[in-house]
């Protein structure tokens, strides 16, 4: 029963590290350009696709690299035409927006690969089992946590130590006093879209490894990034992940006694934590951390 309850338990981390990626791309977004972005999990699909197309031509390590830049621009291209109209107007329109948005790029997944799955075949090296005994721990699922940890960091060091992290985090406490500064405002909301883009990405390549590649892929981790990002606290990065990985580990222990409940009790974790600690576990309204 321990083993199992271990091997659960670790399953359930790697989803909350697929979870705490697009967490953080998703309060990017929310915190700057106050957007609801419901087509994240579709730029993740997209993303991974775009892996799978560039791997027999540039391995699994210059995919993993190139791809979430690609589905970058696409989501750059998205800002400039489409959610930039919507600034400054009440945050359903970009819901509704984004809603259709994720519904015409899972159409178009299925037009290009077809509504069937594929594989996104992972290295060999990390495909083996690194015990006898923990069969489960794998030098992928060991990469998919450094990874999410690695990529944390990096976020974090962006938005410490570069002028373009220090806008972002300026504007998100108070934008008009940086457009009141000289910044231009709208780029540096594309260059948060995009940023935000970039981790959906990284993290639909890594699930794709690890669960598997179909168009509506992100669906179903979408709605429990959003549950990470109310956990940990609106506003704050750290929580965020935090809050993806608290889930994931909670969802997985649930499954070794009460499979059934697995996802229910991710949403039992957000109304408890609304009820005790509103603002989450380290979070700061207005802020990020």
């Amino acid at each position: 029963m321990d083993l199992i309850l271990l091997f659960n338990t670790f399953n359930g981390l790697i989803t909350g590290a697929f979870y705490a990626l697009m967490a953080l791309g998703l309060a990017l977004i929310l915190g700057l350009n106050n957007t609801i972005n419901f087509a994240h999990g579709a730029f993740m699909a997209l993303a991974a696709y775009f892996a799978y197309t560039l791997e027999p031509h540039l391995g699994f390590w210059g995919a993993l690299i190139v791809a979430p830049l690609l589905a970058g621009a696409v989501g750059l291209v998205v800002e400039r035409l489409l959610i930039r109209r919507l600034y400054g107007r009440d945050p359903l329109y970009t819901l509704l927006l984004t809603f259709g948005l994720a519904l015409i790029i899972q159409d178009m997944i299925r037009t290009i690969w077809g509504a069937t799955g594929v594989p996104l075949t992972i290295p060999q090296s990390l495909g083996h089992p690194l015990s006898q005994t923990y069969f489960f721990l794998t030098g992928y699922r060991l990469f998919v946590v450094a990874v999410a940890l690695i990529g944390t960091g990096a976020l974090f060091a962006i938005l410490r130590y570069t002028r373009l992290g220090i806008r972002i985090r300026a504007g998100n406490a108070d934008l008009e006093t940086v457009s009141a500064m000289g910044v231009n405002i709208y780029l540096l909301r594309t260059a948060n879209f995009v940023i935000g883009i970039i981790f959906a990405g990284i993290a639909g390549i890594l699930a794709a490894g690890q669960l598997g590649l179909d168009p509506t892929m992100g669906d179903g981790l979408l709605m429990p990034a959003f549950v990470a990002i109310v956990v940990g606290g609106v506003g704050s990065l750290l929580g965020s992940m935090l809050g993806g990985l608290l889930i994931g580990a909670a969802a997985g222990i649930t499954t070794s006694f009460y499979p059934a409940a697995s996802e229910v009790v991710i949403y039992l974790i957000m109304a408890l934590m609304l009820i005790v600690r509103p603002r989450g576990l380290m979070g700061q309204e207005g802020l990020l951390e």
